[in-house]
């Protein structure tokens, strides 16, 4: 029988590993090191592979020969790519329900290889909300009381997220903790450079679309991720709120397609399921060099 998706995640590996074969060949600098002159020469071996992946459709009798091989190349020269990605950017990170330590692991991770500064927010959402004692404690804040109702959870949940990401005062995350928080660190204070979205669970509708349309209307960059082996994806619903995914963050392919959109490449869903539309990594002509 004929797999489809089997298909396509095996067209994205023999991708990948086409394209990492060649930076191997190109050339490693001793002791592991690429300046950025090698490593633009390994970017535009890379732009020219993604317009090659056609051709990669002919050559289906060696798809997992490659697709074993995947792994190892892009452990050869993840470390020059990644390095420098996010220099010095601080992130924010939101569950959308209860915190999954293997997500962030994974996404400390490549901070990490990213030379990123790190967390400058962590939260885990409560969902489903509950809205009547949100209603109470808005009600008893003049400068609040504006969001009380339920059509009024869009306005909440766009201006929770504007707060997010912008950090200042935030008065409505610091009124709603108790309410909405199932786990915090870092401080409100700070702006963040870019923001992630774990995996989310049934909640609020109304709240969850106004929270997605304040992620996306900040200035920087949103990706919502998951892992290769979830079992439910999330890709569809970060699709449709129009926010750039990755569906296989636990993997180095994974990480560099998340430095790179969180560096400001093409926005789009990445990874190798099926959900992944635009391919394994985005364009790095798209995404800025540290």
């Amino acid at each position: 029988m004929f797999d489809l998706r089997y298909h396509v995640a095996s067209l994205a590996a023999v991708f990948l590993a086409l394209l990492i074969g060649i930076l191997v060949g190109v050339g490693i600098a001793d002791r592991g090191y690429v300046d950025k002159a090698q490593r633009g020469l390994l970017e535009q071996k890379i732009s020219k592979l993604q317009s090659d992946l056609v051709a990669a459709r002919k050559n289906a009798d060696s798809l997992q020969a490659q697709q074993r091989a995947t792994e190892a190349f892009v452990n050869d020269t993840y470390p020059e790519l990644m390095a420098n990605r996010l220099r010095g950017k601080s992130m924010a990170l939101v569950f959308l329900g209860p915190a999954d330590p293997k997500i962030r692991t994974s996404l400390e991770q490549a901070l990490t290889d990213a030379g990123a500064r790190g967390w400058v927010r962590v939260r885990a959402l409560k969902l489903p909300l509950d809205v009547p004692q949100i209603d109470n404690t808005l009600a008893g804040e003049p400068k609040l009381a504006r969001y009380v109702g339920d059509a009024r959870l869009p306005a909440l949940g766009k201006s929770l997220a504007e707060e997010l990401a912008g950090g200042g005062k935030a008065p409505l995350w610091r009124t709603l903790a108790e309410q909405i928080v199932a786990e915090r660190t870092g401080s409100e204070q700070r702006p963040a450079d870019g923001r992630t979205t774990g995996k989310q669970y049934d909640g609020t509708a109304s709240f969850l679309q106004g929270f997605y349309s304040g992620l996306i209307a900040a200035p920087v960059p949103v990706v919502g991720v998951e892992r290769a082996d979830a079992t439910e994806s999330t890709v569809r619903a970060f699709h449709h709120n129009g926010i750039s995914s990755v569906d296989d963050v636990d993997q180095p392919s994974g990480r560099f397609a998340l430095a790179l959109l969180m560096s400001g490449a093409k926005a789009g869903q990445y990874g190798i399921k099926s959900s992944a539309k635009d391919g394994v990594l985005p364009p790095l002509e798209t995404a800025t060099r540290g």
